[in-house]
């Protein structure tokens, strides 16, 4: 009777079973049609007197429902309508249907709902477990390869960025320079260009420099002049910095010097444009800027602006009592680089205003420019050697120039500061002469300059290189334009007259009769007279010429250095190398030995040497650099080592 009670139900279940079935779909019609509905009403009538149904009436009422059903479906629905059925009655026979699990039957078998058992739960736990161990892996995995992917980002832009801040990276000169060229057809606005962005990359720490400390730790190139010692005896020319914008990051590409200008006493703009010329064929440039300035007090203010920038970078303050500690040399630094081993020569020029026969108002210029530009800077060089000013290379003459460079001199001396700046004066490789050579160096003697620039533009246009090339019809061209000429074949000529000055300053000065005489001997006033057509001349060059106004003047359009303008004394150009010297501390007029540097043509390391063992303390490069990229001084160094190394053996 227990079997009994267990297999109870209600019409109602029955009732709710059996409407489910027959609410699938459209097919109650053809159940009902069949004898569905009988089936119901005999169940029904099995439950009215609401006594307890028994098994065989149960499995005889379900068996008959399920014959009626699959009869009157379709054969290809027949599969799916069973599934279906099944489903439905599940819930609604799942009470009569527990009691019926010991027999096993069939009834039992299709319509009791399934209920895991422990060992099924422990195979859903297990199944669980395991699709959550596979997401984690998944996930870790996921974790790994990103970390992996951003591990390579991050090792790639530190390789990265340690290869393009490198002066040594052949991408600067390989796919900037040409990229700059391409981008900037005109010479002067692909310089501005890339100083721009040297300045900007300098001031987010991204510009180019030289990796670690060769020259301080080596020691192998070291040279001493104005009681400083130089890590390297390289510098770069005035016209890459006119106004003080780049020193720090042209300090950083490797130069133990760097000369800023040429500053002129006011503001002005210089030549009409365009004023600068590319010759890719000769590596060369033609330029007329026409010393194009912002004027001494503009560069002035920037100069101090980076002084005091330095003094709050030492804790020192933004005011004018750290400036002073930096420059009377409190901080241990030199007061115009601010990084030791290293020097800043700011050169000065006067404006093109100034009437070329006025010399105290010429000097005026001059001092003008020292009085704002001397505290900041550790040399003062005095340009009298431009060729792109009228009138200004008359100024090379004894008489002149011996009341400038005083001038300077004195200026110089007077500036508010513990140590006073060098003075130096920068000399044209055309006035060449043996009575020019002389002239210049009794005025450097007369006044107490302590040293001479030797070399800088010029109006001449040599032969081309190698011997025999033939120029491009461009080219040919644009050497036609009027300007000065700068690149690798003016290193001939620069070496010569670096051996003919260090030959006649080391001779000393004249005799002080000879000095005091010739600023009134009547050569010296034959070269006053003929100022006026000298500078009819120069104005006459800086007008464009046509190629056929060129090759119907005497000239010859490519003119090789008067070389026979030499001293049959002076040493031939030599290959030979030996071991770096440096001149002995210069720094008056009463100094044994005057320091020369040289600029003009020297675009490796073997032709610096050759210019240091002719005389000259620093090789200046300008026209290299602007072919070479910002790693030209890294490997000049690289090429002077080598070839020092090569020597020894």
């Amino acid at each position: 009777m227990a079997g009994k009670g267990r297999m109870t139900t209600t019409h109602g279940s029955l009732r709710l079973a059996l409407g489910i079935l027959a609410s699938h779909g459209h097919h109650e019609p053809q159940i009902r049609d069949a004898g569905m509905g009988n089936s119901v009403q005999e169940l029904s009538a099995l439950d009215t007197s609401g006594r307890h149904l028994d098994l065989p009436e149960v499995q005889q009422a379900s068996q008959k429902l399920r014959l009626h059903s699959q009869a009157m479906l379709p054969a290809s629905r027949t599969r799916l309508a069973g599934a279906s059925t099944r489903q439905a009655l599940k819930p609604a026979l799942s009470p009569p249907i527990r009691a019926f699990r010991p027999l096993n039957s069939q009834l039992s078998r299709r319509f009791e709902p399934s209920r895991p058992g422990s060992l099924h739960k422990r195979q859903l736990l297990l199944q669980r477990n395991a699709s959550t161990a596979a997401t984690d892996i998944k996930s870790a995995g996921t974790r790994a390869k990103n970390f992996v992917y951003g591990t390579f980002l991050l090792l790639g832009l530190g390789f990265g960025y340690l290869y393009i801040t490198d002066t040594r990276a052949g991408f600067h000169q390989w796919l900037v320079v040409p990229t700059l060229r391409l981008l900037c057809p005109d010479a002067e606005d692909a310089h501005h260009a890339g100083t721009s962005w040297l300045k900007a990359l300098y001031n987010f720490r991204l510009h180019p420099r030289e990796r670690g400390d060769r020259d301080g730790q080596l020691g192998d190139l070291k040279v001493e002049i104005f009681g400083h010692v130089l890590d390297n005896p390289i510098g770069t020319s005035a016209g890459i910095d006119k106004n003080g914008d780049v020193s720090s990051p042209l300090f950083a590409l490797g130069p133990a010097v760097v000369e800023v200008g040429g500053v002129t006493a006011v503001p002005q703009e210089g030549n009409p444009k365009p004023r600068v010329f590319r010759i890719p064929s000769q590596n060369a440039l033609i330029n007329r800027y026409g010393l194009n300035s912002l004027g001494a007090d503009n560069v002035a203010a920037r100069l101090r602006q980076r002084v005091r920038e330095f003094a709050y970078s030492l804790g020192l303050g933004l005011g004018r009592d750290g400036e002073d500690a930096v420059l009377n040399g409190e901080v241990g630094v030199p007061p115009g680089s601010l990084i030791p081993g290293k020097l800043l020569l700011v050169q000065c020029a006067k404006n093109k205003a100034t009437p070329d026969g006025d010399i105290q108002a010429i000097a005026k210029d001059y001092e003008y420019c020292v009085d704002r530009l001397a505290p900041y800077a550790d040399v003062l060089v005095v340009n009298v050697s431009s060729p792109n000013t009228p009138g200004l290379r008359n100024l090379q003459a004894a008489g002149p120039l011996t009341t400038i460079l005083t001038s300077v001199v004195n200026a110089a001396r007077r500036t508010d500061r513990k140590t006073k700046p060098a003075v130096m004066v920068k000399v044209s490789p055309d006035e060449d002469s043996t009575e020019q050579v002389d002239g210049i160096c009794a005025a450097v003697w007369a006044s107490g300059v302590d040293g001479v620039i030797v070399g800088n533009t010029t109006n001449k246009r040599p032969d081309p290189i190698p011997k025999g090339f033939i120029i491009p019809e461009k080219d040919e061209k644009t050497l036609t334009e009027v300007g000065g000429y700068s690149g690798p074949q003016m290193f001939e000529r620069t070496l010569a007259l670096v051996k003919k000055y260090r030959s006649r300053l080391d001779d000393g000065p004249p005799e002080e009769s000879k000095a005091s005489a010739e600023p009134t001997s009547p050569k010296n006033e034959a070269t006053t007279e003929s100022k006026d057509a000298g500078v009819q001349r120069d104005l006459q060059r800086l007008k464009p010429q046509t190629l056929e106004a060129v090759k119907a003047s005497k000239q010859p359009l490519l003119q090789l250095p008067e070389r026979q303008s030499l001293p049959e004394s002076a040493p031939a150009p030599t290959a030979s190398l030996g071991p770096i010297t440096a001149p002995p501390h210069v720094d008056s007029a009463s100094s044994d030995q005057k320091v020369i540097f040289a600029t003009g043509g020297i675009t490796n390391g073997k032709q610096c040497l050759q210019i240091l063992n002719a005389g000259a303390s620093v090789c200046q490069v300008y026209t290299a650099m602007m072919y070479g990229g910002v790693g030209t001084i890294t490997r000049m160094k690289r090429e002077m080592r080598e070839e020092i190394a090569k020597n020894r053996k």
